[in-house]
């Protein structure tokens, strides 16, 4: 059952109970001049960025580049050298706890005890935040729905797959509701069916509750779902802006010609590559593949598509994520 309020002229609508606030145009997070130096390592080197309430945020960068660093500053496990932090309007440095009940945080590595069951971790961590009794086993049916633990909840960490574990670990983080969902590197050596199986449970809790999700990544593909991207190398911002302003930036199109003899490719003068089932040709945009196509009759078989998050990511870097 859904019902409309409109507190502080703001929509907010509940569903099974949880109330969301869907307030695109706010901020939950706001980093700025942010620096963290370990000696003369630069891991996080005056940047500056904000997270609107709802989005899903990607930070995209090769390991080194500076993704953990700045979460384990976000969620003040590490302190910074310079610059500010706010999350939910709280500054981190100064009211931590608050902002802690913000926010729900997975780390590449576990914070779970394998020798626990999956229900005693998940109940500690719930009594942290004062959740006990009915409370937590109300929260404890919604999670196991959400993450198909039921049949788990009995059974050691210890004694569960990777995949199992992740899942685990992503509840533990979402048990206390919070607003904003950090996920450091989560899907790293998941099988491609558990990562999509994470990442459609997550969608669905952003569009019926309105929760932010803060991702950092390797992962191409999961960028290039997010409503916004931060391109971050060597400790710097080198690119800002939504998965299709990037493409437009970085990139231009992409033709794909079948049945064709390289003799002719080559004589377009422009950059290819040989694919599996025939040519990749680069042109500049859209109305260049066009003309392209009409000027040139043994060009029958082909396919226009924009460029990748890998293209933008090599054109911003220099590097592949390989």
């Amino acid at each position: 059952m859904q019902q409309a309020d409109r507190r502080h002229g703001i929509p907010v609508f509940c569903e099974y109970g949880r109330v969301c606030r869907m307030r695109r145009n706010m901020n939950i997070i706001e980093v700025e001049h942010l620096k963290k130096y370990y000696g003369e390592v630069k891991a996080v080197d005056d940047i500056s960025f904000t997270v609107k309430e709802g989005e899903f945020f990607s930070f995209l960068g090769v390991n080194g580049a500076g993704k953990s660093t700045t979460i384990s500053v976000l969620c003040g496990k590490e302190g910074r050298t310079a610059g500010s932090v706010r999350i939910a309007g709280e500054d981190v440095s100064r009211c931590l706890e608050k902002v802690k009940r913000s926010l729900g945080v997975v780390f590449q590595e576990s914070g779970l005890d394998r020798s626990l069951t999956v229900r005693d971790n998940l109940a500690y961590r719930a009594a942290l935040y004062g959740i006990s009794g009915r409370a937590f086993s109300a929260r404890l049916g919604e999670l196991c729905a959400l993450f198909d633990l039921g049949d788990l909840l009995g059974r050691p960490l210890g004694k569960l797959s990777g995949g199992q574990r992740r899942r685990v670990d992503v509840a533990r983080a979402l048990v206390h509701s919070p607003k904003l969902l950090i996920l450091d590197e989560p899907t790293t050596g998941l099988d491609p069916q558990t990562r999509r199986s994470l990442w459609e449970t997550l969608g669905r809790l952003r569009k019926v509750r309105g929760m932010t999700v803060f991702l950092t990544t390797h992962y191409m593909e999961e960028a290039a779902e997010s409503d916004h991207v931060v391109i971050l190398d060597g400790g710097k911002i080198k690119a800002d802006d939504t998965p299709l302003g990037l493409k437009e930036r970085y990139t231009g199109d992409f033709i794909a010609l079948y049945h064709v003899r390289e003799e002719d490719v080559r004589k377009l003068n422009l950059p290819y590559e040989r694919t599996g089932e025939g040519y990749r040709i680069c042109v500049s945009d859209t109305d260049a593949a066009a003309r392209l196509i009409r000027e040139n009759s043994f060009i029958t078989d082909f396919e226009v598509t924009k460029g990748k998050m890998d293209d933008v990511f090599l054109a911003v870097t220099g590097k592949t994520t390989e």
